[in-house]
Order: structure tokens, then C-alpha cells, then sequence
């Protein structure tokens, strides 16, 4: 498939540079919203030789899970009963790649809708799911776990405060001697940003991490932190947000 030779690429091909991260929720007035993780590769794109930028084609495809579920489902079924009620949850994520070579530009998102923040899920574990799957079936997309951080993220709203909590699942992790690809991904990590992007349907009062940004209307809030920060110790990210009554 087309989209799934594009997402190898997008995954092999992160850990040779930086990337910005931006995950955006909007929240509206019933607590129901969108929510979405980009990836701005534009800087992979203005590293490549130009004889290579001439043989890539511009491109702007969607397309969603579902589609990926139906077409492998003869793999899915041979998959332990867990894994498949997990990959069922990706159902209503739609994927989003654009690629302009004359540009430079390179650009992936995620994006789902929800009726209640307590809903989501975190799209870079989710996509780390895909890539348990494909080691376990392997029939599915390859990746290279960029998004697994060993952590479960919870929002919680109720028009008074906001929370996004990011709570470690394993303490003990052995040490494994680095190669060379661990390397070229901890260089990644530290050069890449991960920023947080929030719409509310109310004015902000405050928020617990002091470097948040404030839209004029007080109703959007933007936090950025280290990409090291998200996977190495994501409890980083943890914050609460406050409205005005």
C-alpha cells in the first residue's frame, strides 16, 4: 500500500533530524472537541540532496485506520483478543500526509473527534500500539516506537479546571548497552520540541507550568517542552489549567 511505504519512510527517516510536535485539542462549550498530533518535517525535507528532492513526488493523501484495520483483518484476527479490542480504539483516527518537495515541506498529523476529553487516548502510544501489533502479526505497519514513552496520558475537564496527566507504567527499566540507531534516536530527542496546544471555550485564569503562553482572548494556551522531555519522563508534561467563573 501507497500510505504505508509513505509512513515507513516518515518513520525511518525522523531519526536522521529534528521535528516539531504539536498536539491541539479544542474543547467546546459541551466538553465534546477535536483532537489532532502534527508532525512538521520541514526540516528533514530542506536536508535532503536536491537530485533526491527532484525524485520525490508531491503528495496529499488521508486516509484512516479503519482502512487499515479492514485490509489486515485476516491478520488482526490471528492476534490475542486484547490486542485486537486495542486496535479497534484507532478506528476513528484519520491520518493526514503532505509532502511538497519544491517546498521543502513535510507535514503528518493524527486527528480524531471526541464527546468527552476522558475519551482520548494518546495518539503517539496509539501509534506505538500499530507497531506492537506489526511485531506481533506481522502484517502491520512497521515503525520505529517513537511514540512509545511508557506512559498512560488522561485529560480530565469539567469547565472549572483542565488536567493532563501523564502517569509512568514501568519504574524498572534495564539499561541496554546503546547502539548505534538508540544513538541517532536520543540525538532526535533532544533536538526535537513537543508543544502543547489548547482551545477553550472559556478564558483562562492560570495554569500551573509558569512558561504557558496566552492567546489575547485568554481562551488558548500553548506550553512547549523538549521532545526528551515527553519520552524520557513525560510526568514533565503534567499540568492543570484554571478558568475564569
Amino acid at each position: 500500500m501507497r500510505y504505508i511505504k509513505h509512513l515507513l519512510f516518515l518513520l525511518t527517516a525522523i531519526t536522521l533530524t529534528s521535528c516539531n510536535f504539536t498536539e491541539n485539542i479544542y474543547i467546546n462549550e459541551d466538553g465534546s472537541g477535536k483532537f489532532s498530533i502534527e508532525m512538521d518535517g520541514s526540516q528533514l525535507m530542506s536536508m535532503m540532496p536536491e537530485d533526491s528532492l527532484k525524485t520525490q513526488k508531491a503528495m496529499d493523501s488521508t486516509y484512516s485506520f479503519k482502512q487499515i484495520l479492514e485490509e489486515k483483518r485476516d491478520s488482526i484476527s490471528k492476534l490475542p483478543k486484547e490486542q485486537q479490542e486495542r486496535l479497534k480504539k484507532l478506528e476513528n483516527f484519520n491520518i493526514r500526509t503532505v509532502m511538497n518537495p519544491e517546498k521543502k515541506e513535510f507535514m503528518f498529523s493524527m486527528n480524531t473527534d471526541f464527546k468527552t476529553v476522558s475519551d482520548l487516548q494518546d495518539a503517539m502510544s496509539t501509534m506505538s500500539t500499530v507497531q506492537g501489533a506489526s511485531k506481533a502479526g506481522k502484517d502491520m505497519m512497521p515503525g520505529g516506537g517513537f511514540g512509545d514513552n511508557n506512559s498512560e496520558l488522561k485529560y480530565f475537564y469539567d469547565g472549572k479546571k483542565f488536567t493532563r496527566k501523564a502517569t509512568v507504567l514501568k519504574k524498572d527499566i534495564l539499561e541496554v548497552e546503546e547502539d548505534s540507531m538508540k544513538q541517532a534516536m536520543n540525538m532526535f530527542y533532544e533536538s526535537s520540541t513537543y508543544t502543547v496546544k489548547y482551545h477553550f471555550p472559556k478564558k483562562v485564569k492560570k495554569v500551573s507550568v509558569e512558561s504557558a503562553m496566552y492567546s489575547e482572548d485568554r481562551k488558548t494556551i500553548t506550553i512547549e517542552f523538549p521532545f526528551s522531555d515527553y519520552m524520557k519522563e513525560p510526568e514533565k508534561l503534567n499540568f492543570e489549567v484554571e478558568f475564569e467563573k
